[in-house]
C-alpha cells in the first residue's frame, strides 16, 4: 500500500449489531490492522426517528465484546450537521447542487406518467439550471430540497476490490436529493463528506450499498475529493440457503454472548464467511490479522452454518484458560440466582466439564449442580436407587469418611464397594451419580467426587442411604 490505510465501520443505530454488520466491522478492522493503518468507528444516526441510544450502546457493546477496538471515534453524524450544511452551501455556490421546488405530489404524477410510458421512474431535472434554460417560477411557501447535479453523460466506474470492475451509465442516475426541505442532509451525502473529511482510503461494506456507490463517487469527484477504494462484501445466507433471518443467526451479536459463545470463536467463524486462507479453519486473531487481505474474499454469497460455529466454540472452550472460564461461569450462575461460592472452586468444575461442553451455558448448567442442593427426579430414584444400590452406597459412604480425597483413593473405594456387594461398575457408579449430582451421566465419577469435596459428597449420600 502506498497511502496510509484508513478504514471505517459506520453502522446505523436503528437496530442491534448483527452478524452481517459484525463481519463488515471485522474485515474493516483487520484490513487496517494488517496494513498498520487506522480503523474509524462512525455512528450514522441521522435517522432520528429510528435511531436510539439503546441501539448505539448495543453496537458499542458488541464491538467491545468482539475486541474490535477503534483508533478513532465513535463519531456521530448528528454532531456534524454544521459541516454538512457548510459543504452544501459550497456546492450551491459552485453550481454542483441546486434548489428543487418539485412537490411530492408532482413527483408522484411524474413517475406515474413515466411508468405508463414504460420508462424508468426518475426525476426529470425540471429545476436543474442549464445555460439558456428558463426555470419555473419559484412557488410561494414551498421549502425546496437540494439536489446534486449528477453528470449527464459518460459512466461512473470503479474497480471493486471484491466484485471487480463495475460501470454504471450516468444516464441511469437522476439528480440525488442531498438535503431535505428542513435542511437536514441525506444519508448518501453525509457518508461522502464523512469519508472525505476522515480520509478513508478503503470502504469495506455490504453489497447492499453497491447502488449507492456511483452516486457517492460522483459527489466526491464534484467536491474534488479523493475517491476511496470500495470493497462490497456478499450477503450472508442462512443454513437453508435463504436470506439470513433471526431464526438462523441474524440476531444481536450480544445474543451470542448470552448463548454462551466465546468471542474468539465468533471472530474465527465470521472470518471464514467469504474469506479463506488455504484450508485453515482454526486460527488466532493474530494469525487472521497477519493473513487477511481482500484478494481471497469470494464475491458469492456466504452461508451461515450453526453447526460449524458450535464446533468452533467447543474447540475454543477446550483451549480456554480455566480461571477465565470459571469467572464467566460464576457470572452466569449469579445471574440465575445461584451463589457460585456455595460449591467447590469453579476452576476444578470447568476443568472437569469443558471438554464435553458446547458452550458456556452448558458449563454453567454443570457447575450449578455442584453449588445447589440437588433433588433427583422421582423416576431416576425409582430406576437407580434400589435397595441393593442404597446398601452399596451406605458402605461406600463409610469408606469415604476416612479415605484420602484424591482420585486414585476414591476410585479404589468404589472398587472395594463393588467387590463387597458383588456388583459391577455401572451398578454402583450410576446410583452414585444420581445421589450426588441428581443425574445419571457425568464425567468419571472419581473425578466428580474429588472436585465436589468430601463434605458435600457425604451430605448428599446421607440423604439416600
Amino acid at each position: 500500500m502506498t497511502a496510509h490505510v484508513r478504514t471505517r465501520f459506520a453502522p446505523s443505530p436503528t437496530g442491534y449489531l448483527h452478524i452481517g454488520g459484525a463481519r463488515t466491522a471485522l474485515f474493516s478492522w483487520a484490513y487496517a490492522r494488517h496494513h498498520k493503518g487506522d480503523f474509524v468507528l462512525r455512528i450514522e444516526d441521522t435517522d432520528v426517528a429510528r435511531s436510539t441510544p439503546e441501539a448505539v450502546q448495543a453496537i458499542l457493546d458488541g464491538m467491545a465484546w468482539l475486541g474490535l477496538d477503534a483508533d478513532e471515534g465513535p463519531f456521530y453524524q448528528m454532531q456534524r450537521m454544521d459541516r454538512y450544511k457548510e459543504v452544501i452551501g459550497q456546492m450551491l455556490a459552485a453550481g454542483t447542487a441546486y434548489h428543487c421546488y418539485t412537490s411530492p405530489e408532482e413527483l408522484d404524477q411524474l413517475r406515474e406518467a413515466q411508468r405508463a410510458r414504460g420508462e424508468k421512474p426518475r426525476y426529470d431535472g425540471r429545476w436543474r439550471p442549464a445555460p439558456g434554460k428558463v426555470l419555473p417560477p419559484v412557488p410561494e411557501g414551498v421549502k425546496p430540497v437540494v439536489r446534486f447535479c449528477n453528470p449527464v453523460d459518460g459512466v461512473v466506474a470503479w474497480d471493486d476490490l471484491v466484485k471487480g470492475r463495475i460501470e454504471i451509465a450516468n444516464a441511469e442516475l437522476d439528480d440525488l436529493i442531498i438535503a431535505r426541505p428542513d435542511g437536514t442532509p441525506t444519508y448518501n451525502f453525509c457518508v461522502v463528506v464523512d469519508d472525505w473529511d476522515m480520509g478513508i482510503t478503503q470502504v469495506i461494506r455490504g453489497d447492499d450499498h453497491v447502488n449507492n456507490t456511483p452516486r457517492q463517487i460522483n459527489i466526491l469527484q464534484a467536491l474534488g475529493a479523493q475517491v476511496p477504494q470500495y470493497a462490497h462484501l456478499s450477503m450472508i445466507l442462512g443454513d437453508d440457503g435463504t436470506k439470513l433471518s433471526k431464526r438462523h443467526g441474524a440476531v444481536s451479536v450480544m445474543q451470542y454472548d448470552d448463548e454462551g459463545y466465546l468471542p474468539e470463536a465468533v471472530i474465527n467463524y465470521l472470518a471464514r464467511l467469504s474469506w479463506s486462507h488455504g484450508d485453515d479453519e482454526i486460527f488466532t486473531r493474530e494469525q487472521f490479522v497477519e493473513w487477511f487481505d481482500l484478494d481471497h474474499i469470494t464475491p458469492s454469497a456466504a452461508q451461515f452454518n450453526t453447526e460449524k460455529l458450535n464446533w468452533l466454540n467447543a474447540h475454543y472452550l477446550k483451549q480456554a484458560d480455566n480461571n477465565r472460564l470459571a469467572s464467566d461461569v460464576a457470572n452466569r450462575l449469579a445471574r440465575r440466582g445461584v451463589d457460585p461460592e456455595a460449591g467447590p472452586a469453579l476452576e476444578g468444575v470447568v476443568a472437569l466439564y469443558k471438554d464435553r461442553a458446547a458452550n458456556l451455558n452448558e458449563l454453567a448448567d454443570a457447575a450449578e449442580l455442584f453449588c445447589v442442593d440437588v433433588h433427583p427426579a422421582p423416576e431416576l430414584i425409582g430406576q437407580h436407587l434400589t435397595e441393593t444400590a442404597r446398601a452399596a452406597l451406605a458402605s461406600l459412604r463409610t469408606r469415604l469418611e476416612s479415605v484420602a480425597w484424591e482420585k486414585a483413593a476414591l476410585s479404589q473405594a468404589i472398587k472395594d464397594t463393588m467387590a463387597e456387594h458383588g456388583l459391577k461398575m455401572p451398578q454402583v457408579a450410576i446410583p452414585l451419580r444420581v445421589a450426588v449430582l441428581g443425574i445419571a451421566q457425568t464425567p468419571a465419577i472419581d473425578a466428580v467426587l474429588e472436585v465436589l469435596g468430601r463434605e458435600r459428597v457425604l451430605a448428599r449420600l446421607g440423604r439416600h442411604c
